[in-house]
């Protein structure tokens, strides 16, 4: 939906005002309302702001269709669609005011190896008939010419060549790419940088120079960043080390300075950002969080072309910036909309127009543009707009002390009008390199509209807390980070924010893996278990990664021992499994393969287990397509209702009341 709103800030103030105002209604929305997909997402302003390129999500027909909005006349021109199942957009960018430069993911199989091909087409949107010109084509007379898996690898947009991109492309020798100048209006490419060094991937200065790139030997692990000087072309060697057992630093990105490399580096155990002028080779702290990892990624002001700020999750604003300026505007922004989390996602050129996202925990996302002269807002588009009219439902923050003594964070959501021990859907989040924030989240907001409470905690093995916490998921699934889910289960109970005899563990990925695995190690806490996409087997997860290039990191943080495996593995424990399981998996899924679903539910049938399989036709690991999401929310919701008892409508209805 788009929506004009005329008028200054004042009016938008106003809506949010009475929206927030309005009673809590505590009825049981449609499923369908949570389980579409968002209606807007990855909106992106042209260069001059007169412009703003985004995806739609449609019901009828389910597509998805990357769109242009003209500001100025209002008319929209849709320019690629997508029903999300063999091809699908990834990304977009402007490179001029004429050129939307678009990355589409491809499935596809070799042998009974699954993967993804990515390609990059130019799209015209002056034409018009939309036409899309793919940015790599093989060169005649070039048969030994290696066939890129990923042609979406863009080192620089250039900014003062709109006609030009710089590509990574592994055209010599496989997953070591060259660094090529492509004309995005002819095709034609001209090798700036050739493979070398085992350099996987290259970094460009805000100049355009290609001046860094990344080694790493996968089979010994040795890694090293290289590094050249302003107009020099010799290349030189520094932070050596070895990935498969030290982490390095992460090069984040070069200041307007071509001296001046930002990165990422643990002091003591945790993330901070820091500088360092590749000239002196002296480094500055720039920015560290005692408490929390510093691991966001750079904010680069359009008009300065100069680093800004970064983004850190933990703090108040979601960002932290250095310039006083936008400090200012920032803090005016949340002084008009004291309600909700603003961030600034994007600019024209000149910064006069921006593109604002709101929105709070019960508040779904929405849109607007902003232009600083003129001093307004407007809203754009709502990325739920069925979900208006939610009740109130904040997710607290809290931490408990697992068995070892140690602090766990995780994010307490409670149906409106909550009270006593009452159902709880306990959730843990994939990854498990991964973590929980606040903010706006459909799977908790489902959740909670149906009465349950909501814990999501960031169990060891998650991102965020410092080196120590993260390395816990090395070798460490169905352990610690097992033991940390079990410990914040029981704290619900000890809180009595959970009923006992009413908890059910739903999760995705990892989380369906750790909700299998929970029904295994401690299935007297939970009444039920859902997973969707989980791994249930190490040993085939481990057994495939021999397909591909990363095998030795797979074995690294997973294992190798087969009998360990096996023992942290839910698949051959699955006799000790006696509380009502759904398993929901998609057919094509290249992340989890299907076949760790389908192995599960084979066996606990023939073990004559209370267990559903939902296979889900074409689906992903993303839940990308329209029906598979609606079809698994309601497989969850028909599931939970069976199995937690009709308290929780109860609860619903008591709110109402």
């Amino acid at each position: 939906m788009i929506r004009n709103v005329p008028g200054a800030l004042s009016v938008f103030i106003i809506s949010v005002s009475l929206m927030l105002s309005l009673p809590s209604k505590g009825v049981e929305l449609p499923t369908t309302q949570y389980s579409r997909l968002p209606l807007v997402v990855k909106p992106d302003l042209s260069p001059n702001g007169e412009q703003i390129a985004f995806i739609k999500n449609y019901l009828n027909p389910e597509v998805s269709v990357l769109s242009v909005l003209d500001l100025k006349t209002n008319k929209v021109k849709m320019l690629v669609k997508s029903d999300n199942e063999g091809v699908k957009v990834s990304w977009f960018r402007w490179a001029n005011e004429e050129t939307v430069i678009v990355s589409l993911r491809i499935a596809r199989t070799q042998g009974t190896v699954k993967f993804t091909e990515t390609q990059l087409v130019a799209i015209n949107i002056g034409e018009d008939e939309v036409k899309q010109r793919n940015l790599f084509r093989p060169k005649s007379g070039r048969s030994n010419e290696h066939r890129s898996q990923f042609q979406d690898t863009v080192v620089s947009f250039l900014p003062d060549d709109p006609d030009h991109i710089l590509l990574a492309l592994d055209l010599d020798v496989a997953n070591m790419p060259s660094v090529y100048r492509v004309n995005i209006n002819t095709r034609s490419r001209h090798r700036l940088q050739r493979s070398k060094m085992r350099v996987r991937s290259w970094m460009a200065d805000r100049q355009g120079n290609v001046r860094l790139g990344e080694s790493l030997n996968y089979k010994t692990g040795k890694a090293s960043i290289h590094y050249r000087l302003p107009g020099e072309d010799d290349w030189q060697k520094m932070f050596e080390h070895n990935a498969l057992e030290e982490v390095s630093i992460a090069p984040l990105g070069f200041a307007k300075d071509p001296n001046i490399l930002f990165y990422n580096a643990y002091k003591g155990d945790k993330k901070a950002l820091y500088k360092i002028n590749l000239t002196t080779q002296e480094s500055t702290l720039v920015f560290e969080d005692p408490d929390y990892d510093v691991d966001g990624s750079l904010i680069y002001s359009t008009k300065l072309n100069d680093v800004i700020g970064i983004r850190h999750a933990n703090s108040p604003t979601g960002r932290i910036y250095w310039d006083e300026n936008y400090q200012h505007f920032q803090a005016a922004l949340d002084k008009a909309l004291p309600d909700t989390s603003n961030y600034l996602i994007d600019f024209s050129d000149d910064e006069e127009s921006y593109l604002l996202y709101t929105e709070s925990d019960f508040i779904p996302g929405a849109y607007f543009l902003g232009n600083r002269p003129k001093r307004s807002l407007v809203m754009l588009f709502e990325q739920y707009p069925g979900l208006q009219d939610l009740a109130p439902t904040n997710h607290n923050l809290v931490s408990y002390t697992a068995r070892d003594g140690t602090k766990i964070e995780g994010y307490l959501t409670l149906p409106n009008g909550a009270n006593g021990p009452i159902a709880t859907i306990l959730h843990p989040h994939g990854g498990p390199g991964a973590r929980e924030y606040d903010g706006f989240d459909y799977w908790t907001s489902f959740f909670t509209n149906r009465g349950y409470a909501v814990f999501r905690p960031n169990f060891r093995g998650s991102s965020g807390y410092g080196k120590q916490f993260a390395n816990s998921q090395m070798q460490g699934w169905g352990l610690t980070m097992q033991d940390d889910i079990t410990d914040a289960t029981q704290w619900l109970i000890d809180e009595k924010i959970a009923d006992p005899n009413r908890i059910c563990i739903v999760g995705a990925s990892y989380g369906g893996y750790a909700a299998a695995m929970a029904t295994v190690k401690s299935p007297d806490l939970f009444k039920c278990a859902i997973s969707f996409a989980g791994v249930m087997d190490l040993q085939r997860l481990v057994s495939k990664s021999r397909y591909f290039l990363n095998k030795k990191f797979v074995k690294k943080q997973i294992g190798d021992d087969e009998d360990d495996l096996a023992a942290r593995s839910p698949y051959y424990s699955a006799e000790k499994i006696n509380i009502p399981m759904l398993l929901l998996h998609g057919e094509d899924d290249r992340v989890v393969e299907v076949g760790q679903s389908r192995e599960m539910f084979d066996e606990l049938q023939d073990l004559n287990k209370d267990v559903k399989y939902v296979e889900l036709k074409n689906g992903d690991h993303y839940l990308s397509i329209q029906r598979n999401r609606h079809r698994v929310f309601a497989e969850m919701d028909a599931f939970l209702k069976v199995h937690l008892g009709d308290n929780a409508s109860s609860q619903s209805a008591a709110i109402s009341e």
